[in-house]
C-alpha cells in the first residue's frame, strides 16, 4: 500500500504517524497472540497428558468478564472485546482437540 491519495498528492503528515503507529501496533498484536498461542498450546499438550477436556467453560466464562472488565475500564467496547476474546478461545479449543486427538 503506498502513502498517496486517489489524487495522487502526499499523505497528510500526521496521517501517516497515525497509519505508522498503527502499523506498530497491528505487528504487536501479532506478536501477543503468538505469544498466547504458545502457552495455549502448552495448555493443550497438558490437558492431553491428563485427559482433560478441551474446554472449560467454568474458566471461559470468568475470563470473559475479566476482559469485559478490562476493556471498559480501557474504553474499548466490551461487547466487541467479548466477541474477539471468544473468537481466541474457540480457536484454543480447536488446538486442544487437535492435541487431544494425537495430531498436534
Amino acid at each position: 500500500m503506498s502513502d498517496t491519495t486517489q489524487a495522487g498528492d502526499e499523505i497528510p503528515t500526521e496521517l501517516a504517524r497515525l497509519r505508522s503507529s498503527i502499523d506498530n501496533i497491528d505487528a504487536a498484536l501479532v506478536h501477543l497472540l503468538a505469544e498466547r498461542f504458545k502457552c495455549t498450546q502448552q495448555v493443550g499438550e497438558l490437558k492431553a497428558a491428563r485427559h482433560l477436556p478441551a474446554a472449560d467453560p467454568a474458566r471461559e466464562e470468568r475470563q470473559v468478564a475479566r476482559l469485559r472488565a478490562l476493556a471498559d475500564e480501557a474504553g474499548l467496547d466490551p461487547v466487541f472485546a467479548e466477541k474477539f476474546l471468544s473468537f481466541i478461545i474457540a480457536e484454543v479449543i480447536h488446538h486442544h482437540e487437535r492435541i487431544a486427538a494425537g495430531g498436534e
